[in-house]
């Protein structure tokens, strides 16, 4: 008898730790619902959140809220002048607030077609009320710097930052940095401003306000100013008033690799001989865009045997480039042309072994080595506008100076 009411006592126990378990986890899951959104108390409504699925339309995810065809007619009607019923998109989101007594009435539609607006649509009157809202925008100031350990893609993505400020730190550096050739080691700084929705959603960097690279032993600062202070448009300038927008790209390809440089004798990988190569080849995936690196008109565009599709481009009474072995022109002669325009496509036709670029450089009518050529930069900053420079930069850069402890 002992024995069985032992057994009972450990069969309870065991019931009552599953039960206790099983409540444990039941709070565990338990979700903790919003208090207000959009402006309304969610407690005052039956709440429903969803995503617009394939198929979904306004009119349809009114039907299913069991409101009649005839006032479904009504509110489309009411609301076509406000809100474009054709606009719906798949998987964006959508709120519906109904009545909490027992007819569970629609009483508001909510939709957002991004991430910062959404529309109303109430529906508690009998005259049908839709207005557009965006949400509050909060704009962080934040400054990262150190040393690279790895590409400044990866740098910015560890960090948690938006890719595109990559590309434009990269556009910005165009003229003076080879994103390609930076070291781990090297030291940077960026300072720049990101948006957050309602204070907390990321959406985004607003904008760059000052950087510094250390490209080949040398620290290249980059500070957006505006020298004309009654326009907003903004260029790039170093520590000392010059600009970061020299006359010429460095490279007629971003993020590419040189394969052979300028040489009075090279063994022609094609030809089997030693001639000399009077250009810089840069190699890169059949395709690739191909930009002019300064403004100009289309001297030469064609094909020869030897250069393949090509383009030649004159800038001025002094400068000329030229662009063989592509893919695709995509100018014609006689067309102007500007600074960082897609001029044709990587290939390897005419005399060529592999996809690449020969960008080949001319000054008052010799060819001449491009990497060597100290080449002409824009107007140096000057008077007023040095000193209204100086006094924004002081505090921008004792920042970046700080955080990579120069």
């Amino acid at each position: 008898m002992k024995q069985i009411f032992i057994v009972i006592i450990a069969l309870f126990s065991l019931v009552s730790c599953k039960k206790v378990e099983e409540i444990k986890e039941e709070k565990i899951l338990k979700l903790v619902p919003k208090k207000s959104e959009f402006g309304f108390v969610y407690a005052d409504f039956n709440v429903i959140q969803d995503t617009v699925k394939r198929g979904d339309t306004f009119g349809t995810l009114l039907e299913e809220q069991n409101i009649g065809d005839r006032k479904v007619f009504d509110i489309v009607a009411k609301v076509r002048d406000s809100f474009d019923v054709r606009s719906i998109r798949i998987n964006r989101p959508f709120t519906l607030l109904r009545s909490k007594n027992k007819k569970n009435d629609l009483q508001v539609f909510i939709y957002q077609p991004d991430a910062l607006t959404y529309y109303v649509i109430d529906m508690r009157d009998s005259a049908v009320v839709v207005y557009k809202k965006i949400k509050p925008i909060t704009i962080k100031r934040r400054t990262i710097g150190g040393v690279l350990k790895e590409s400044l893609s990866e740098t910015l993505g560890n960090a948690k930052i938006e890719g595109a400020l990559a590309s434009k730190i990269a556009k910005i550096y165009a003229y003076s940095i080879d994103f390609m050739k930076l070291k781990k080691g090297d030291r940077f700084a960026i300072t720049f401003t990101e948006r957050f929705i309602n204070d907390s959603i990321y959406d985004g960097v607003e904008e760059l306000e000052a950087t510094f690279f250390e490209y080949r032993g040398k620290i290249i600062y980059a500070f957006p100013f505006a020298q004309n202070p009654n326009s907003d448009k903004k260029e790039y300038y170093d520590e000392q008033g010059k600009t970061l927008k020299n006359f010429f790209l460095k490279s007629p390809i971003k993020f590419s690799r040189i394969s052979s440089r300028f040489s009075s004798s090279r063994f022609h990988p094609v030809q089997h001989r030693w001639k000399a190569h009077k250009g810089t080849d840069y190699a890169a995936p059949r395709g690739t865009p191909i930009t002019t690196t300064a403004g100009g008109i289309v001297e030469q565009s064609g094909f020869t045997a030897g250069n393949g599709n090509f383009v030649k481009v004159k800038h001025n009474g002094t400068y000329s480039t030229q662009y063989l072995h592509m893919s695709k022109i995509l100018v014609r002669r006689g067309q102007r042309v500007n600074q960082g325009q897609v001029i044709g496509l990587v290939g390897s036709t005419g005399l060529a072994t592999g996809p690449h670029v020969c960008y080949r450089f001319w000054k008052n009518g010799r060819q001449v080595d491009a990497l060597k050529l100290k080449l002409p930069t824009g107007e140096p900053m000057s008077g007023a506008s040095k000193n209204r420079f100086n006094k924004q930069i002081t505090p921008l850069k004792f920042v970046l100076d700080s955080v990579a402890n120069l």
